[in-house]
């Protein structure tokens, strides 16, 4: 059972996201709140796997939510929810600890699967945000396959988390097995001197 949080300003939403993962196979809501204020202690008695978090929120910032929570429990996955489209608030997010992003404008459906697919290794992005990660990504690959001495291959698969994809969906791209895939996935981490697929992207994002 996945066990979800909800961080969510907006009560009828946040009731609609409570009923939709309580009648999703494998999903359970324990937790939902509509501010930051007392994160910390609020998960602390929970302990959800995911969080999933606004960033327009009263008081406290979604963005200085995932720091906050990445510090406390970095094990707990942060997915952000929200209407914003803006690189800014893309890359801080992900710099902050997310490993997901979605607009709330996303299928009840694709939600739920989005859920799952952070729970077994991925990092799920709605597909203009990835697309808005992915070309920021691009402008000097060879500059930073220098850097991080990464080779083809494992620039690849880096270049697929940053897709979203799954260690699974990954490893179907590249017709290897899984045990491959997370092999040359530590090789990335220790190469970039990070423990996580997050801090792996945000290294590549952060500005130089």
């Amino acid at each position: 059972m996945i066990k979800v949080a909800i961080v969510e300003d907006n009560e009828a939403l946040r009731r609609s996201l409570t009923n939709l993962f309580n009648h999703s196979e494998g999903l359970k809501c324990v937790l939902s709140l509509d501010n930051l204020l007392n994160v910390v202690s609020a998960v602390g008695k929970e302990m959800p796997h995911i969080i999933l978090m606004d960033i327009g929120l009263p008081h406290i910032t979604g963005i200085e939510g995932v720091h906050t929570v990445k510090s406390a429990y970095p094990e707990i996955q942060v997915l952000m929810f929200t209407v914003f489209e803006d690189d800014d608030k893309i890359f801080d997010a992900i710099r902050a600890g997310a490993s997901g992003y979605l607009l709330k404008k996303t299928p009840p459906e694709e939600i739920v699967e989005a859920i799952k697919d952070l729970y077994h290794g991925g990092a799920p992005m709605s597909s203009a945000i990835a697309r808005k990660v992915i070309k920021s990504f691009q402008p000097a690959p060879d500059k930073r396959l220098e850097d991080y001495h990464l080779t083809v291959r494992e620039n690849e698969i880096l270049y697929s988390l940053v897709e979203g994809l799954s260690y699974k969906k990954i490893a179907e791209k590249y017709f290897v097995s899984i045990s491959t895939i997370r092999t040359h996935i530590c090789s990335v981490y220790h190469k970039l001197h990070v423990n996580s697929k997050t801090e792996a992207v945000a290294k590549i994002l952060r500005p130089r």
